[in-house]
C-alpha cells in the first residue's frame, strides 16, 4: 500500500501529516463536535485485481469538513466476499494506525468511525454480518450503507 495520501487540495501527506492536518482542522474550532471516519472502496479490474481507495474524513459536525485518500491496486479476487474482507482489514490497518498517531496529541474530543462499503440492497448485504462483527471485534464502531459516507462517498469518488 501506499505510504502517502492526497488530500482533497492534492497535497500529498504523510500518515502523520495527515494526523497534524486533522489536529490543525480540529483545533480552529475547540467547542464544535467531530468525527473521524475511515473508509474503504474498492473495483474490480478486467485483470481480477482490484483497485483500492481508503478514505478518512474529518467532519466537523453540522460543518464542514476535511478527506484524505490514497489508491492502490492489490492482487487477484475470485469472489465479492474476498474483496469486502480486504477492504474492512484495509480500514481496520488504517484505523490502528491512524489512532497510534492521534494519540500523540492532546485531542479534543471525537467519535472515530469505520464506514464498511456494504449495505441491506445488493449483493454485499451476504457478507453484513462478517464484516460487521470483524470491525466491532476489534473494538470499532461501524457504518454500513446508507450510512457509511466515508467508503461509499468519499473513497467511492476515487475509485
Amino acid at each position: 500500500m501506499p505510504e502517502t495520501f492526497i488530500s482533497s487540495l492534492g497535497i500529498r501527506l504523510t500518515v502523520p501529516q495527515v494526523v497534524e492536518e486533522i489536529m490543525a482542522f480540529m483545533g480552529k474550532d475547540l467547542l464544535s463536535r467531530y468525527r473521524v471516519t475511515i473508509g474503504t472502496d474498492s473495483q474490480l479490474l478486467s485483470s481480477k485485481n482490484a483497485d483500492f481507495v481508503n478514505a478518512v474524513v474529518v467532519h466537523r459536525v453540522g460543518n464542514g469538513g476535511r478527506y484524505f485518500y490514497r489508491r492502490f491496486e492489490l492482487g487477484t479476487f475470485h469472489t465479492l466476499r474476498d474483496r469486502m474482507i480486504r477492504e474492512a482489514l484495509i480500514s481496520l490497518e488504517l484505523a490502528e494506525q491512524l489512532l497510534a498517531e492521534l494519540k500523540k496529541f492532546p485531542l479534543p474530543e471525537f467519535e472515530f468511525e469505520i464506514h464498511a462499503d456494504v449495505g441491506m440492497n445488493g449483493p454485499t448485504k451476504a457478507v453484513i454480518n462478517e464484516i460487521v462483527g470483524m470491525i466491532r471485534a476489534n473494538n470499532f464502531e461501524v457504518k454500513i450503507k446508507p450510512d457509511s459516507y466515508a467508503a461509499t462517498n468519499v473513497a467511492d469518488r476515487h475509485v
